[in-house]
């Protein structure tokens, strides 16, 4: 990845596929399956459940979560040019279902059609571009509606809760949970990880429990845990 490139062109679809045109070697943002599987595992249990991951790119977190017993794995992005590459090198692995598609805007997939939907720097790559709320705040209800009830959105970022729980509480009402992972986990887990990654941190309205918990900047990755409830959806819309 050029240094020069603004983050904002994060948002922007030629820059994916620029990049993927130049860059074949799989890339996995934040962290890779084997340090969130235990997590992945406790909310999303391996059979009977169809997951989707937004904004895939090139990533074998997919194939990690196959060869660890997922057997229905949907994988969509916006770059063609990823999503042609990932078709041929998957084309032996029928769990694995790639497809081009913008996520603000998921209409090929029906309501309520996944049990999970994980994401790993999508939310964070929109949040760096233009019209940055508007288009999060679409994303997250198209995430909801793609979602059964009680379907989990699992949200992998560096994004503090200060800054993430108000854009999911302005776009559904979900319930949330908050783990981290330390950063260092990225390449080579250490022995004795600083937090526990599979155990919730106390989490309030506005996210300022979590600093008296773990301090603050720590060195971490987000894990936000959105539960879809659509009695709270009614009792929203009722309101």
């Amino acid at each position: 990845m050029a240094t020069e490139t603004s983050t904002q062109s994060y948002s922007e679809k030629w820059y994916w596929d620029e990049r993927y045109t130049n860059e074949s070697e799989p890339f996995d943002w934040y962290q890779k399956y084997s340090s969130l599987a235990p997590l992945i595992n406790l909310y999303v249990p391996q059979r009977n459940q169809r997951a989707l991951v937004i904004g895939c790119g090139n990533s074998a977190f997919s194939e990690g979560m196959v060869d660890d017993g997922y057997e229905d794995v949907a994988n969509i992005d916006i770059s063609s040019v990823v999503i042609d590459t990932m078709i041929k090198k998957y084309s032996d692995r029928p769990q694995l279902k790639y497809l081009k598609m913008d996520v603000r805007d998921m209409k090929a997939f029906e309501d309520a059609s996944f049990d999970a939907v994980i994401d790993k720097g999508t939310l964070d790559s929109i949040l760096c571009g233009s019209n940055s709320r508007q288009y999060s705040t679409q994303m997250l209800e198209e995430v909801w509606r793609v979602l059964k009830d009680k379907g989990v959105y699992i949200l992998i970022t560096y994004g503090a809760p200060i800054y993430r729980l108000r854009l999911f509480k302005e776009a559904c009402p979900w319930t949330t949970k908050l783990h981290v992972i330390d950063k260092s986990l990225t390449d080579q887990p250490l022995e004795t990880p600083k937090w526990e990654l599979t155990k919730p941190l106390p989490l309030d309205a506005d996210g300022s429990s979590v600093e008296s918990a773990i301090g603050k900047s720590p060195d971490v990755h987000y894990i936000y845990v959105c539960i879809k409830d659509e009695s709270l959806k009614m009792e929203a819309d009722a309101a």
